[in-house]
């Protein structure tokens, strides 16, 4: 199963609000692969994230994304994660007065398009918590609703366990979380790794990967990405910044955009 092709995306160019953000962005993603996104603010990053779950803000201009050989662009939200798609919010929203449990179970049947029997899902939904070292209380509590940044965090690695799905979109997972809730939340995306799962991380900085270890890195500039690597990029990347990789592509870009 691994080195399957699972995500495929060729010059896939999006506009939010009549502005073009992404401007031809190439990327294959294997099963068993992790790849992590890299880039300032302002580079599509979130972009990217959106558009490929299909929020309906995010207008596909141009280019084709294939996810195991078939076209999504036909496919609404909740089919693409009836697929097999997930992604990881940055900024979780609470839903005060429902409980993790019936969240989830709600969620599981949604994707399978089918009701899941009581005991299936107490059963997987226990077999997770104990993967991700969770206590059970954290399953009885309203979802997100006074949850730490790290807290939230975590109840969308649940989630994902729940879910299992095939390729998992973690956007800007690290973002708010302070260095013990990074660790935890990288030990639960780490429990879940397979052979089967494609994970594309999405971060601004390297911080994520001292532990979560890509064997991609990719730098999306200006809605393009202009260079990639193996995890020693993130390193360079920490070390010297943007600045060095800007000033090399940078102007190839300019030329292009002054082109077109």
């Amino acid at each position: 199963m691994a080195d399957e092709v699972l995500l495929k995306i060729s010059g896939l160019k999006v506009a939010v609000d009549g502005k073009q953000i992404l401007n031809g962005v190439d990327l294959v993603v294997n099963r068993g692969e992790v790849h992590a996104i890299m880039g300032p603010n302002g580079s599509g990053k979130s972009t990217l994230a959106n558009a490929l779950m299909g929020h309906p803000k995010y207008a596909i201009t141009e280019g084709t994304v294939l996810f195991k050989g078939q076209n999504i662009f036909g496919l609404s939200p909740d089919k693409r994660a009836q697929a097999g798609m997930f992604l990881a919010f940055q900024y979780p929203t609470s839903i005060p007065g429902v409980t993790m449990v019936n969240f989830l179970r709600q969620a599981m049947k949604a994707v399978r398009g089918e009701d899941v029997p009581v005991r299936e899902f107490r059963e997987k939904l226990l077999a997770t918590m104990k993967l991700l070292k969770m206590d059970e209380q954290f399953a009885r509590r309203y979802v997100n609703e006074g949850f730490s940044g790290g807290e939230k965090k975590r109840a969308e690695i649940l989630q994902m366990g729940i879910l299992d799905p095939d390729l998992a979109i973690m956007d800007e997972t690290d973002s708010g979380l302070d260095i013990d809730a990074l660790r935890t939340v990288a030990e639960g995306i780490n429990a879940l790794t397979s052979p089967k799962l494609g994970i594309v991380l999405i971060t601004h900085y390297q911080r994520l990967l001292n532990y979560i270890t890509p064997q991609f890195v990719h730098i999306l500039y200006q809605g393009r990405i202009i260079q990639s690597g193996g995890a020693e990029l993130a390193l360079q990347l920490e070390e010297q910044g943007y600045d060095p990789v800007i000033a090399k592509y940078g102007p190839a870009l300019a030329a292009a955009g002054e082109k077109a």
